[in-house]
């Protein structure tokens, strides 16, 4: 994979074919959960913005796809446990199904969070 990207279109596409889909479809996720969203490159990896400000970032690493941050919601961090690997990451591995519907629900709460 390339060093910088420019789009979020140029870093999927720099991603195995493989997990292109799984990283279109987090993103379709995302930007379905909070519309109003907008993305950018930002720390190298795909981020949606909203009001202005980072709300999710996501990217793809050799066995799994990563999102962070986490929000404050205290019964979605619980959803959240078994896929923890920090304070604020959540790692999906690349041999289980994504679960998109929770993907999505973390940044509608982080959206409400920062409305």
């Amino acid at each position: 994979m390339a060093d910088t990207y420019a789009t979020v279109d140029e870093y999927i596409v720099s991603c195995p074919d493989e997990v292109q889909g799984v990283l279109r479809e987090i993103r379709r996720t995302i930007l379905s959960a909070v519309p109003a969203a907008s993305e950018k490159i930002s720390y190298q990896i795909p981020t949606m913005t909203f009001n202005g400000r980072n709300l999710v970032h996501f990217g793809a690493w050799k066995n799994h796809v990563a999102v962070y941050p986490l929000p404050a919601d205290d019964i979605l961090r619980a959803e959240l446990a078994p896929y923890l690997t920090g304070k604020a990451t959540v790692r999906f591995p690349l041999t289980a199904p994504i679960p998109y519907d929770l993907i999505g629900r973390l940044a509608a709460q982080l959206a409400t969070e920062r409305g």
